[in-house]
C-alpha cells in the first residue's frame, strides 16, 4: 500500500469519546444528545486519514472517558499511544488537541 492510497475504515483508530452532560453547564441533560451529533460533525475532519470518531453522552460514569480501538478490538493506552506513533502523532497530545477544539466547541454551540 501506498502512502497515497486512503487507509481502509477497518484500519482506521476509532476513537470513542464520551462527554459527561455537566460539560455543558446546569443545562447540560438538555443539550447533550445535539451537542454530541453537532460536536461529531465538526471532529470528523479532525485527522480524519487515520481516525474515526464517535461523540456520546456519557451517562454511566463507570465507563472510561475515551476508548480506543482499531479492527473492532479495544486498545489500552500503550497500544493506542503506539497506533499513533506510526502517524507520527504523541497520545498526550493528540487527546490535548482533541480536548482544546471540544472546549471551542462547547463555546460555538452556546454561541460565544
Amino acid at each position: 500500500m501506498t502512502q497515497d492510497l486512503p487507509l481502509p475504515l477497518y484500519k482506521k483508530l476509532s476513537v470513542l469519546f464520551r462527554l459527561e452532560p455537566g460539560c455543558l453547564g446546569p443545562d447540560g441533560m438538555e443539550h447533550i444528545e445535539a451537542f454530541c451529533t453537532f460536536a461529531k460533525n465538526k471532529v470528523t475532519v479532525l485527522h480524519s486519514d487515520f481516525v474515526r470518531w464517535k461523540v456520546t453522552p456519557r451517562y454511566d460514569k463507570s465507563l472510561p472517558e475515551t476508548e480506543y480501538k482499531t479492527k473492532s478490538k479495544r486498545l489500552d493506552h500503550d497500544k493506542a499511544e503506539k497506533y499513533l506513533q506510526i502517524f507520527g502523532q504523541d497520545l498526550d497530545t493528540f487527546e490535548e488537541q482533541f480536548q482544546e477544539l471540544l472546549a471551542n466547541l462547547i463555546d460555538e454551540y452556546h454561541g460565544r
